[in-house]
């Protein structure tokens, strides 16, 4: 059953928290009792009512005392009085604050939104099931993640009710089902003309709700899948080259989870601080994603102070604060929604395999190809250090400065610099390939391969015929290096500059309907002046010609006045006064003046 909101406004139709209407509800009881009384006997009425009386006033005590979150209803009385802690949410809660943030920056495709209000009991009972959905596709330990983001908004919360006026929400729980981007700074009006946001109308269990995924989708997702058992659903990224738009994530996420592992292992020393900072500025200046490149220029404003140059102010200042490391926390290197806790290009089809080695070559890539030719050698000798200083695999970075000790010529263009860790990465391909044939520790979906593959780039090879598992493979480096700059230029940041450009598009429309609506505002009192001004005239007119018909009036209708106006003047005709053509006189009150003939 729903929560339905039918003749009042939403803002006004929570009641009280379930909880407290609970122990409210005790207080009629009580007096209903206590006024049973006098049927009862004197003695038994002297015994219980000042016990009775007591209950009264304890009990709005004992409920002030439970209810931890007097918000959050009878739900945070059950968690007070019962022994278990609650699993924890997979669905995403937002507010205004965050709505548009979040559903703009994510990189699923679809976004279902929950507008439920927190003391509706049937939101409640629904939450369950919402959940067991969104264990599919939210959180770090999603079974299919990036493909949908599941989100709830509380209605009841004053701060969200513009928010759920915006998509005409009259019953709760409501479901809407679009395209992220659609939801950021979008509405739904109720109707299903030509709007991307849909509602969902057959949600109400988890069965019921995932069915309705899979027909959107034509996929065939189940409650009961677990995270990696369906590895043949996995994008095979070795053949299709659009895949690399999704790596944009996984490039914040490598960049995040970096950060985080400096802090964490406490990394950042005076003899590491300068390396740290040439290659933050490195990221500031080429980082592809435009979040982590501000989240880093931010840390480089405040470096200094967290982390002193001099000597003496670092010591002073680490035996001042032993965990002066935990001050970088505070800041989100790529935005506070990174990291997201899961992987989508380099996800891999077992737990420990590719996620973080992948995104961090895939970081190193897109860098080498947005620098500069000047700046080639400094972003060589910066990755170099960065990693021999900063990566936490000891014979994974002994092996990547070994390969940096044997570049002898300085660069002195980006081609390079992006062919030099083009070759790095094909020949640390080579060495796990064998290592993982022995051990058998390698991911059977994602194996080690010289790179780029036939599929992804034919041009690449001078012989098509030669196998891609020999290393002394031979190569068009000049189409390698036109492939390589595509795919980790232009191709990486595909998806952010369709989202820019839908970005763009709203808000040309949001200017062009404030500026129709300012034009109607105008035009408005225009005409309505016009109006006036019009009806004035009319009214002077009409004024002026009443006027003339009153004066017209006042003599013709009275042959009185007009008989002794004719005597005055006939007994001055003819005379001459002082050779006066004109005589005047006050006749009733009125000025008369005869002119001589």
């Amino acid at each position: 059953m729903d929560c339905l909101l039918p003749n009042f406004n939403r803002k006004h139709s929570a009641p009280f928290p379930a909880g407290q209407l609970f122990l409210r509800h005790r207080a009629p009881i009580i007096f209903s009792i206590a006024f049973s009384l006098p049927s009862m006997s004197p003695v038994f009425n002297l015994l219980t009512a000042p016990l009775l009386l007591w209950s009264l006033i304890s009990l709005p005590l004992l409920s002030s005392a439970l209810l931890i979150d007097p918000a959050a209803g009878s739900r945070s009385l059950l968690r007070a009085i019962g022994d278990g802690a609650d699993q924890p949410d997979f669905a995403v809660d937002l507010n205004a604050t965050n709505f548009d943030e979040v559903l703009r920056d994510t990189p699923a495709t679809y976004a279902i939104v929950e507008f439920f209000a927190h003391w509706c009991p049937a939101c409640r009972n629904y939450k369950p099931q919402y959940e067991k959905v969104a264990r599919l596709f939210n959180g770090a330990d999603a079974v299919h993640p990036g493909i949908i983001l599941m989100t709830r908004v509380d209605c009841a919360n004053k701060i969200n009710t513009k928010l759920c006026d915006k998509f005409s929400v009259t019953h709760y729980p409501a479901l809407y089902w679009g395209a992220p981007s659609k939801f950021a700074g979008g509405e739904w009006n109720g109707k299903n003309e030509k709007s991307e946001i849909r509602p969902i109308d057959d949600g109400r269990t988890a069965d019921r709700l995932l069915k309705w995924i899979n027909t959107q989708l034509g996929s065939s997702y189940s409650l009961k899948d677990e995270k990696f058992e369906n590895d043949h659903l996995l994008h095979p990224n070795a053949s299709d080259p659009g895949q690399i738009a999704r790596a944009i994530y996984d490039v914040e996420e490598a960049t995040s989870y970096a950060f985080e592992l400096i802090v964490e292992h406490k990394m950042i020393k005076p003899e590491t601080r300068a390396t740290l900072i040439k290659f933050m500025q490195l990221m500031v200046a080429h980082h592809p994603s435009r979040r982590c490149r501000r989240g880093s220029a931010d840390i480089l404003v405040h470096f200094d102070d967290l982390y002193p140059s001099n000597k003496w102010l670092a010591d002073k200042h680490e035996s001042e604060n032993s965990t002066e490391h935990g001050h970088l926390r505070k800041f989100d290197v790529c935005g506070k929604e990174v990291p997201r806790g899961y992987w989508m290009f380099c996800r891999g089809s077992k737990n420990d395999t590719r996620g973080f080695s992948c995104g961090l070559w895939v970081l190193l890539h897109s860098l080498s190809v947005r620098v500069e030719d000047g700046e080639s050698q400094m972003a060589f000798t910066t990755t170099c250090d960065f990693i021999h200083h900063f990566f936490i695999c000891e014979e994974c970075r002994e092996h990547f400065y070994d390969m940096c000790s044997r570049v002898t010529t300085p660069f002195s263009s980006t081609r390079d610099f992006v062919l030099w860790l083009w070759t790095a990465h094909n020949e640390v391909n080579t060495r796990l390939k064998e290592t993982e044939a022995d051990s058998k520790t390698g991911d059977p979906k994602f194996p080690k391969t010289i790179w780029p593959t036939k599929q992804l780039c034919p041009t690449c090879y001078n012989n098509l015929n030669q196998d891609e598992d020999n290393s002394s493979v031979d190569w068009d480096r000049d189409e390698v290096f036109k492939f390589i700059t595509s795919y980790y230029g232009p191709m990486l940041v595909s998806l952010y500059k369709q989202k820019d450009k839908e970005q763009i598009q709203m808000k040309v429309n949001a200017v062009s309907e404030e500026t129709l609506q300012s034009t109607n505002a105008l035009v408005v009192p225009a005409g309505a002046a016009l109006a006036i001004a019009v009806a004035s005239c009319l009214f002077g007119a009409l004024a002026c010609f009443w006027r003339s018909r009153q004066k017209n009036r006042k003599y013709f209708h009275k042959p009185q006045l007009l008989k002794i106006i004719g005597g005055f003047c006939n007994d001055f005709v003819g005379k001459n006064f002082s050779g006066q053509e004109e005589i005047g006189a006050d006749v009733n009150g009125i000025w008369l003046m005869c002119k001589r003939k």
